[in-house]
Formats: structure tokens, C-alpha cells, sequence
């Protein structure tokens, strides 16, 4: 049986002026009794999270189609209209490979283009740090990009971007969901494009790009000498593919194998080589790997579909390759950075690096060891661009990178940026290469200097509505009976985001809020008297709710590497265990 709410939705598609098609497919799940997917495609609407717009292809509110969009639009448009009133407006819109991103671009442009919107519409699939450039190289107001990131292909999604080329925050991201809530009907939705004010973009904006990354190189002679830097990349059927190649040849790298077979981007949206389009995954890197194997390559680089976010691969101690998680890849990046900006003499005491909360506390030691401060903001690179945003003219954003591997260099771009971190990674290897070192070597010096950070991250799926719940009850779990103690070692701090509160010793006390990327967030951390740190979030962007564990060990020796990591990662384990996380 329905719940009245559902069915109450369900019955306002059906005799609302949807097609007849989605209209079909609606009767047949009504027909077929599966009461399951109704309820999930109708019981709410698709919210904003730290990713935007994000859900299933399919009929319903709940679903990505060209209603939810329109509406997302709409609501947009609306709101562009009454923040700029009397000005020019105008907008950018890219897509990735995904199913139907190219239709929901167009279904986009279509819409801002109706509400008197001029919209520069990229040609083809592009990545989503060239939107976020593009908005601020045509001094547009807004812009979208479609795409799901790195989820399954059974997904896509929508981001909102603001006049600075980051991503939509306070107050702006809760105005426009209220001129979405407000749009009754959709015969609100203007659907009907002016094609007058579409105007389609491509390889001018793309030049303006790639000559922007390389201008952020620091060791051009390091690259010169390593030119031959042996480099496989693979774009896993996403938009990587049309910039990465091209930039690593601009920067001076000669020697680039593409994996042929994860080239094609055509935008069927199949991913037909891999399971999850996700660097992340060891799987979806596999091809690169083998073929790095093969070669005896020095580096291997994957993006994402939308190339935000890139995983890296390299030789480690014992001469395998081996992939690296988001935070040695933030590690190296950030390290190699304030290194060779203090080798250069660019360090003047007014220079910052970020991150998020949940990413490795080894770039706080690292930044406090240079003199330049890192902040830390919420999860969500909108956050990052807040900082960045908030000390313009005062202090300069040297890099900033999550653990979940999205990472930035300089701030032209205001997202996390996967092609020009492709060709900074490229740069540090070439650096390392230079005095000696694989960029594993580089990163057990860092271990050696600044301490052994290891971070796992164990991630519980829990789908639909009934699994939303679940995630709000673990939470409430966690506040109601917080644990006393970690691997043995006490709790000594407790900081709840969702409140705003810190408690230490028995005292608590705010957390400041209202700027540099800090806002009430569903988010708890506990911190241990050895250095421990563990983190509750549920995800923004997907049904699942994650827990970061991030321990901390001295490393004296590179010949003491296999054994402190080893105890490190049995830490990790047995705190997982001890709370129960399955």
C-alpha cells in the first residue's frame, strides 16, 4: 500500500502535463504492484547536497529527468533574475559522458534561454573544473554542469555554480531551493528555448584553460630533463580525455600512453570496461595499471567521468605499482608545493593551503612546518572556494585537496580540478625523478619528517527511504551513547557540526560558524589522546553513510615502512570492529 503522501505525488504526474512516455512508465510500475521503487522515485524531491543535484535516471521526483532539471532550473533562473535584477546575465553549461547528460544540457540552455538568460553552451562533453573557469573567463552570473561524478552509470546529476566559478553556497543554495519549492507546477517551467540567446563554446575557452595550468608550473627545468617521464593515463570513458593528453604535452611531457579501450567518450554513458567509473576503485584503474606494468611506466593517472577527481598510481618500495589513496596523493601534492614554492622564494608569510575535516591532519603538520596556515572547512570543495573567496586580495591559496581524491592548484578554477592536478602530479613525479626519488620515496620522507598518517574509511550503503532512516538513527546512536574510548586510548574531544558544539574536558564551548567553510553539517568527530581521529558523516551525494578513522605513528626508518603501516592498518580494523561498523 502506498502512502498517501506518494500517492499523492504519483497522482499529480499523472494528470499533469508530463509526456506521455513518462506518464507510461509510471502506470506500468503502478500496474506491476512495485511498490518499492514507486516509493523511492515519489516519497521527496531531489535536494541540493555537497555535490547538488544528484540521483537515479528515471520518472519521478526523486529521479533525475527533464521535470526534476527543469524545476532545478527554473527555480535557478528565477532566483538569477531577482538577485541581478537590471544586469546582463548570463550562464555556462557543460556535461560529461553520462546517459542523457547532453539532453539535460540542452533541456538547461533551453530553459535559462526562455527566462532571458544568455547561456554559452559548450559544443561537447567537457570537464567540470573548465565550467567552473569558463564562468569566471565570460564574467557569467551562474552555472550548471551535468553529471553524476563518479557514481554508477545508473546515475546522473546537476551542480549549480555562483559568479565566482565555485559551487552554489549560503545563502544562495537555500534561495534557490526555495524558488524551486515554489514552482507548483510544470507549467511554471518555461521549456521553450530561445535559441537567440545560445551560444555554443569550445576550443577558445579550452586554450584559455590549458595555458592558465601551465602557467602554474614552478620546475619547468625539472620537466625538461624528465621529459621521457614514462606516464599512462586513462580517462575512464570520461571527459579527462579531452584535456589531460593535451596539457601533459604543453607542460613538456613526451612519453604519454592513453588506455585506448577507456578513451572513448562518446556519451553512451555505459562505462562498458568497468563496474564503477571511480578512480577510487582499484578495478576501474586495473587497465592502467597492467599497462603501466607493461611499460615499466613511472606514473599512472585515471579521472573520473567528469574529471574532478583523479587516483594515481606508482612504484612503491618494492618496485610494484601501487595505487594511492586521496590523502597521499593531497599528501605529495601539497608537500611538493610548499616545497617548491619555498625553493622559488614565493613564500612571504600571507600564502594558505585547505582541506576538508576528513582529510589527513599530516597537511596541517605539513603547513605548520612551512609557516603557512591550513584551514579546514566542511566536506565539499563549494566550501574550499568559500575560503578562498572570503581572503582574496589578503592572503594567496597556494593548493588544497580532500581525501576523496579531488584536489586544487591555484584559483582560477574554484572545484576541485583532476586536469590540472594531472598535470601537477605529472610535475612533482618529474621533480622527484630529478633528486633521485619515486614518488613513493617522496612520500616516506614526508612520513619520516612530519609522522605516519594512515586513514581508512569504511563506507555502509544503505538505499532508499528505509535506509535514510537507518542513517539518521546511527547518528542519533552515536550523540545519544558517544564511544569513551578508541583502541584504548580515551576520547578527549568530541566535535558535533550538526550543533555547532565542541566538548573537551568537560567543557563545551561553539564552534565558531558562519564563515571560512564552516556551517552546521549532519557530521561528528572524535579525537583520541594518541592522535586518533574518527569521523561520522552521512554522504551529500550518495546513500551511504561513511566513517573516516585516521591514526597517527612515528616513522624512524624507510625500512620500518611494511611494519608501522601494517600495525596502523590493524588499528583502523580493530576500531571498526570494537564500534561494531559492518
Amino acid at each position: 500500500m502506498l502512502e498517501a503522501a506518494v500517492q499523492t505525488k504519483i497522482d499529480q504526474w499523472l494528470g499533469g502535463n508530463y509526456d506521455a512516455e513518462t506518464k507510461a512508465t509510471i502506470q506500468q510500475l503502478l500496474d506491476q504492484e512495485n511498490i518499492t521503487e514507486l516509493t523511492d522515485s515519489f516519497y521527496k524531491d531531489l535536494e541540493f547536497g555537497t555535490g547538488g543535484l544528484r540521483g537515479l535516471i528515471g520518472v519521478g521526483s526523486n529521479r533525475m529527468n527533464q521535470y526534476t532539471i527543469g524545476a532545478a532550473t527554473q527555480g535557478l533562473a528565477n532566483y538569477l533574475n531577482k538577485n541581478f535584477a537590471g544586469e546582463k546575465i548570463s550562464v555556462a553549461i557543460a556535461h560529461d559522458s553520462r546517459i542523457k547528460s547532453d539532453e539535460f544540457a540542452r533541456v538547461t540552455a533551453n530553459i535559462f534561454s526562455a527566462n532571458g538568460i544568455e547561456v554559452y553552451l559548450f559544443e561537447a562533453l567537457r570537464p567540470t573544473p573548465e565550467l567552473s573557469f569558463a564562468i569566471r573567463l565570460l564574467g557569467c552570473k551562474s552555472g550548471v554542469v551535468v553529471t553524476a561524478s563518479h557514481n554508477p552509470k545508473e546515475y546522473n546529476g546537476y551542480k549549480a555554480y555562483w559568479d565566482d566559478g565555485s559551487q552554489v553556497v549560503a545563502p544562495h543554495d537555500r534561495n534557490v531551493i526555495a524558488e524551486v519549492n515554489a514552482i507548483q507546477s510544470i507549467d511554471d517551467i518555461k521549456f521553450e528555448g530561445d535559441s537567440s540567446k545560445i551560444h555554443l563554446i569550445g576550443k577558445e575557452v579550452d586554450e584559455k584553460y590549458l595555458d592558465q595550468i601551465v602557467s602554474l608550473s614552478i620546475s619547468k627545468d625539472a620537466i625538461a630533463r624528465q621529459k621521457d617521464l614514462k606516464i599512462v593515463f586513462t580517462p575512464i570513458h570520461g571527459t579527462g580525455v579531452t584535456l589531460v593528453p593535451p596539457l601533459l604535452q604543453k607542460m613538456g611531457f613526451e612519453n604519454v600512453t592513453v588506455i585506448a579501450e577507456q578513451a572513448e567518450a562518446s556519451g553512451n554513458g555505459q562505462f562498458p570496461t568497468v563496474v564503477y567509473p571511480n578512480p577510487e576503485e582499484s578495478e576501474a584503474m586495473s587497465m592502467a595499471v597492467n599497462k603501466a606494468k607493461e611499460i615499466d611506466a613511472d606514473l599512472v593517472l585515471g579521472t573520473d567521468p567528469d574529471a574532478d577527481r583523479v587516483g594515481i598510481a606508482v612504484k612503491n618500495h618494492h618496485g610494484e605499482i601501487q595505487l594511492l589513496n586521496g590523502n597521499q596523493t593531497a599528501t605529495l601534492l601539497i608537500y611538493y608545493l610548499l616545497q617548491a614554492w619555498k625553493e622559488a622564494g614565493k613564500l612571504t608569510g600571507k600564502e594558505f593551503v585547505c582541506k576538508t575535516i576528513v582529510t589527513t591532519d599530516l597537511i596541517d603538520k605539513m603547513a605548520a612546518g612551512y609557516d603557512v596556515y591550513c584551514y579546514n572547512t566542511l566536506t565539499g570543495f563549494k566550501y574550499i572556494a568559500q575560503v578562498i573567496r572570503e581572503l582574496e586580495g589578503q592572503q594567496q591559496f597556494i593548493g588544497g585537496g580532500e581525501e576523496s581524491y579531488g584536489y586544487l592548484i591555484g584559483d582560477a578554477v574554484r572545484d576541485k580540478d583532476a586536469i590540472a592536478s594531472c598535470g601537477m602530479i605529472a610535475e612533482l613525479t618529474a621533480y622527484a625523478k630529478d633528486k633521485g626519488l619515486s614518488l613513493f620515496d617522496m612520500l616516506m620522507e614526508v612520513y619520516k619528517q612530519f609522522g605516519f598518517y594512515y586513514e581508512g574509511l569504511i563506507s555502509l550503503t544503505k538505499k532508499g527511504k528505509a535506509g535514510a532512516e537507518e542513517i539518521q538513527q546511527m547518528m542519533a546512536d552515536f550523540r545519544a551513547n558517544p564511544p569513551q574510548s578508541l583502541a584504548g586510548s580515551p576520547v578527549v574531544r568530541i566535535d558535533d557540526y550538526k550543533f555547532l558544539k565542541r566538548t573537551e574536558n568537560g567543557t563545551t564551548v561553539d564552534i565558531p560558524s558562519g564563515s571560512m567553510g564552516i556551517e552546521s553539517s549532519n557530521v561528528l568527530q572524535f579525537f583520541t589522546a594518541d592522535g586518533t581521529k574518527f569521523t561520522c558523516r552521512p554522504s551529500g551525494t550518495e546513500p551511504k553513510i561513511k566513517f573516516y578513522v585516521g591514526v597517527v605513528a612515528p616513522l624512524n626508518s624507510n625500512e620500518e615502512f611494511d611494519a608501522v603501516y601494517a600495525s596502523l592498518k590493524q588499528k583502523v580494523a580493530s576500531i571498526g570492529e570494537e564500534l561494531g561498523l559492518k
